[in-house]
């Protein structure tokens, strides 16, 4: 009883140093009144930016092409610009494997999506036939660009056309999932609900 009773004293103390702590202090500006309390507002920020950071991330590459080297245009891009190492003809509604003479060393925990270019699709009708293309963190080979040609005319790409962007991205890999059968699946919100299920 005398415990709880000190401890109810303890807690008394610690409110009346908050309340003189907080007597001159404008309640309107939130900085201010958590300065008083002893918290830097701009320290919590750094420790959460620096929580939240994302890691650099080196890739190694190899480049067999007299093409411009592989590079991001602008440092906010998700992808950099892979370009056709040899020309090629595309007839209407045909497809083509497209070397780009580059190799990549991807990093660990990453995959790299090979994703169309939106001004080739808008401007030629050329597009990357299985969207997102996937290069595999075991892959080590040269990068080929599947292309499929929407037009109803021939089209072709010559060497050092930009043919789709490639996107290094966070992937959890085989060795980190367990695939386990089962009998049943427990429901979920949306069930067995697939396309146009949650309407125009």
């Amino acid at each position: 009883m005398i415990g709880k009773f000190n401890e109810f004293k303890d807690s008394l103390k610690t409110l009346k140093e908050l309340e003189s702590k907080l007597t001159n202090v404008d309640m309107s500006d939130p900085t201010e009144m958590l300065k008083n309390l002893g918290i830097d507002i701009n320290e919590i920020e750094d420790n959460f930016n620096k929580q939240h950071e994302i890691p650099k991330v080196s890739m190694n590459y190899i480049y067999n092409s007299e093409n411009k080297e592989p590079e991001y245009a602008y440092s906010t891009d998700s992808g950099f610009d892979l370009r056709a190492n040899e020309p090629v003809t595309l007839e209407p509604f045909g497809r083509a494997l497209i070397p780009t003479g580059l190799f990549l060393d991807v990093p660990e925990n990453c995959e790299v999506q090979v994703r169309p270019k939106s001004g080739l699709a808008i401007k030629r009708g050329l597009s990357v036939l299985n969207t997102p293309g996937t290069v595999d963190y075991g892959y080590t080979g040269e990068i080929k660009v599947i292309v499929f040609n929407f037009n109803n005319e021939v089209q072709t790409i010559n060497k050092g056309d930009k043919v789709a962007q490639a996107v290094v991205c966070p992937v959890i890999q085989g060795s980190q999932i367990d695939l386990v059968r089962v009998n049943e699946i427990k429901e979920k919100d949306r069930n067995d609900n697939g396309f146009g299920s949650t309407g125009n």
